[in-house]
């Protein structure tokens, strides 16, 4: 492999990951900003409340997107190996 080439490949890598992890860094992310908010707003700082609630989003959205993330890790195996099939 030329160096065009890895370069390539490593940046179809990160993209892949990017778009995988996404949903659960957005769901994180939404429930951890609205759970801030609502302790900002109430005035309660206790600070495992937002734990168990993100907890809950995020293992909700890896059952539900879960298809979706398979399926974007299939089709990049499948263009790595048929990178090195190819040669």
């Amino acid at each position: 492999m030329t160096g065009p080439e890895v370069l390539e490949v490593a940046r179809d890598s990160i993209w892949t990951i990017v778009v995988v992890s996404s949903p659960l860094l957005v769901i994180g992310l939404v429930v951890g900003v609205t759970i801030s908010l609502i302790q900002a707003l109430t005035q309660i700082q206790e600070q495992t409340l937002v734990f168990v609630p993100k907890i809950l989003a995020i293992f909700v959205t890896l059952l539900l997107a879960l298809p979706f993330m398979a399926d974007a890790l299939h089709s990049h195996m499948m263009r790595i190996s048929s990178r090195i099939i190819g040669g």
